[in-house]
């Protein structure tokens, strides 16, 4: 079962996407189904630049939070999907065709979402 502190610092993450217009955010809450990760958070990004900028602005709410980021990227080469992993949470950017093409809400529809 997640934290409800962790869940806290999940959907202050989720709100500052979707300040810095994300879109169709979602987050799920994945602790009862695997054990390597608590929640995702799922957002659409609309260009190769809102990726970057976003991405860029997330690395800085991250420090600022004191996640540790176990796996990102130096730079934002593949504009279809970045993966943030922050151990209890694991954020992903996605272009609306990766997200489509994966649709990870439909691989994890047992998780909760929130």
């Amino acid at each position: 079962m997640a934290d409800n502190a962790n869940e806290k610092t999940v959907k202050e993450i989720a709100d500052f996407i979707n300040e810095h217009n994300g879109q169709d955010t979602v987050v799920l809450d994945i602790s009862e189904l695997n054990s390597w990760t608590d929640y995702f958070i799922i957002t659409t990004v609309t260009s190769s630049g809102h990726l970057r900028g976003l991405l860029s602005q997330l690395y800085k709410l991250i420090d600022d939070k004191g996640l540790l980021l176990f796996h990102h990227h130096k730079k934002a080469d593949d504009e279809r999907w970045v993966l943030l992993d922050c151990g209890y949470v694991v954020i992903h950017l996605m272009n609306q065709e990766a997200r489509e093409f994966y649709n990870l809400e439909k691989l994890w529809f047992n998780g909760k979402k929130i």
